[in-house]
């Protein structure tokens, strides 16, 4: 295969990039092992680890391999304490759990998403053109599965909502149905934020402005409420960051594609006018949904007040909810549509990451997650305002980490997409804890490298 440029032909060096980058393969195929399937009717599937999960593993394996050879970054203490805390709080909220045994599963699922992947990534991610790989993966699959919401809209093969079948869920079924919407949106605060960025080539802002308007449409199809929110407050926070002139242009381009696709096409103006609506009668008028969310943070709410150390144990939720949630709890939710029967699938966490940890794991737990993340946030955002490193790398982290942690307060963790929570967090913290010594003009593919061969160290 061979590439044309102006006057000659040149072919891609495949063995050569593999061999700079070859220990980000287990990342890329942590990220794009989401565009398979999961098997028809099996809305318990999300449950299961998929080859995400396996791919994931393999990304710390490598990652301590590298780790031993001594060809890892080097971490500041505060990388230290933040990646390594959140362990801590972990193992004493399995070891005080009344049945440690059936919190095992729980502390394995946490250490993967919220310690070892992010690990993985910062120590593995070596510089901005890394940086950027990992988050091309996720624009590729926001994509694709955007394509597939907007098709199973379109031809009446999506999830059921509203008595039709056209809710898009792309390939995580009914059993996952913010699956697709997080990865769209993903997708969509990446390109927006590329969009924007000073220093990247006007061509590859267009791409990008291009791609952030093709996502809006099946962010829109999921009807995710929670989705909706998380992502125009990441994008707004982007846009400010990026400067004001600019943000008003995206402002501009994205409120007319919203006019032209709800207002003048009508997809699906009526629902989205609905959906909406609902986002104000949360309090008035609020749906089941709606009630059973309230009632669920209820409950965790006071199984906190009963353990507010260490709270009941990781997966204990479940186990103790009933002896805390009021009559008003429904049995569970409908799921059906997209290649599955009609199914109704039980309510088994709060739908709120915080509450869940606080339930769970009381405030230790709490403390070392939470107050990792605003560690994070804050070194972030004061690497981005020094003007060091390169801005679209770190508008695409502080984008991608406040929309989830706007996120979880909507959302916790469950189903496929959860592994890339992991992710997230290690761009995140690759982007707020520069190694030590590192310089911020030394990124191979940033703006200031053009024309040097990758790997080649700018000079001083």
């Amino acid at each position: 295969m061979s590439l044309a440029v102006p006057g000659r032909l040149v072919r891609p060096d495949v063995p050569g990039l593999l061999r700079r980058h070859g220990q980000l393969l287990p990342l890329a195929a942590t990220v794009l092992f989401l565009l398979a399937p999961l098997p028809a009717g099996d809305a318990a599937a999300s449950g299961k680890v998929g080859p995400a999960d396996a791919a994931s593993l393999l990304l710390v394996l490598v990652c301590a391999v590298q780790a031993l050879r001594g060809r890892v970054r080097a971490l500041p203490p505060l990388g230290v304490l933040v990646l390594g805390a959140p362990a801590v709080g972990l193992a004493v909220a399995t070891m005080t759990a009344g049945d440690p045994y059936a919190a095992l599963p729980g502390f394995v699922r946490y250490l993967q998403v919220f310690v070892l992947v992010p690990a993985a990534v910062v120590l593995l991610v070596r510089d901005a053109a890394e940086f950027r790989l990992a988050a091309g993966c996720f624009v590729v699959l926001a994509l694709v599965q955007g394509a597939v919401g907007v098709v199973q809209y379109a031809t009446h093969t999506g999830a059921s909502y509203q008595g039709e079948d056209v809710r898009a869920v792309g390939t995580f079924g009914p059993g996952d149905v913010m699956g697709m919407a997080t990865v769209v949106a993903y997708g969509l605060i990446i390109v927006t934020a590329a969009g924007l960025a000073p220093g990247l080539p006007r061509r590859l802002r267009r791409i990008a402005g291009g791609c952030a308007l093709a996502l809006v449409l099946p962010l829109v199809l999921s009807f995710s409420r929670g989705a909706w929110i998380a992502t125009v407050g990441a994008a707004v926070l982007v846009m400010a960051l990026a400067g004001i002139r600019r943000a008003l242009k995206v402002v501009a381009a994205l409120a007319a594609a919203g006019v032209v696709l709800v207002g003048g096409f009508g997809v699906g103006s009526e629902m989205v006018a609905e959906r909406l609506t609902s986002i104000t009668q949360v309090s008035s008028a609020p749906d089941q949904s709606v009630t059973d969310r309230y009632t669920m943070w209820a409950a965790a709410e006071s199984m906190w007040r009963e353990r507010p150390a260490v709270g009941v144990g990781l997966k204990g939720f479940p186990a103790n909810r009933d002896g805390h949630a009021s009559l008003g709890l429904s049995s569970g939710s409908d799921t059906a549509g997209a290649g599955q029967a009609y199914l109704r699938q039980p309510l088994l966490s709060p739908h709120n990451m915080y509450l869940l940890i606080l339930s769970e794991q009381g405030l230790i737990g709490l403390i070392a997650l939470v107050g990792g993340w605003a560690a994070l946030v804050v070194a972030g955002l004061r690497r981005l305002a020094s003007g060091g490193g390169v801005r679209d790398c770190g508008l695409i982290a502080i984008g991608l980490f406040v929309w989830q942690l706007t996120d979880f307060l909507y959302a916790d963790i469950g189903g496929p997409s959860t592994v890339l929570t992991g992710v997230i967090i290690g761009l995140a913290a690759w982007w707020a804890l520069p190694s030590r010594g590192a310089a911020d003009s030394e990124a191979s593919g940033g703006a200031g490298s053009r024309g040097r061969a990758p790997g080649v160290a700018a000079r001083p």
